[in-house]
């Protein structure tokens, strides 16, 4: 499982910013736009089991990133999540998902001591999250809506946020 989950994420962001458009504009990243997630169990930094499902439509829209301390991406991608988590974090729940390649729990909470996240940081050892939402690279963003579909997924860098949240938010 895991040499399957470096593969995807180690191609996909092998393909570039050429790939990533390629994708976008064939609606081919992750997770189904209208669909709803499977509840999954991953952790937090300590360790301790959070249901992912418990966030899926209680009412409040969700911004999840599949995110890794290693990637480059991710790292430019940082402001535009902390410009949208000091708009909307008080009406949208931020999920930072770590991904469990080439990286551990105590790598990634070393870096949450040093770096100001956008939102609440989760572990996911297994990959459970990353199949639910058939995550084909770190970078990858899923917002949902209040009621818990899925409203918008990206990929890359230059993801217009905000526009996903406003989307999520029926403003």
């Amino acid at each position: 499982m895991k040499r399957w989950l470096t593969a995807v994420l180690l191609t996909a962001s092998l393909l570039g910013s050429a790939g990533v458009e390629l994708l976008q504009a064939q609606n081919q990243i992750g997770i189904a736009v209208g669909s709803t997630p499977e509840s999954v169990q991953i952790e937090d930094l300590e360790g301790n089991p959070v249901d992912l499902g418990d966030y899926f439509g209680g009412g409040k829209p969700v911004l999840l990133e599949f995110w890794a301390t290693w990637c480059p991406v991710c790292e430019a991608l940082e402001p535009t999540l902390q410009a949208a988590y000091a708009k909307y974090g008080e009406d949208v729940e931020f999920l930072v998902i770590a991904v469990a390649v080439n990286q551990s729990v105590r790598r990634v909470s070393r870096h949450a001591e040093s770096h100001e996240m956008p939102g609440r940081i989760l572990w996911d050892r297994d990959g459970r999250a990353v199949r639910a939402f058939m995550t084909p690279s770190t970078s990858y963003v899923v917002v949902l809506d209040a009621e818990g579909k899925v409203v918008y997924t990206g990929l890359g860098e230059d993801q217009d946020i905000e526009a996903a949240l406003e989307k999520a938010l029926q403003r």
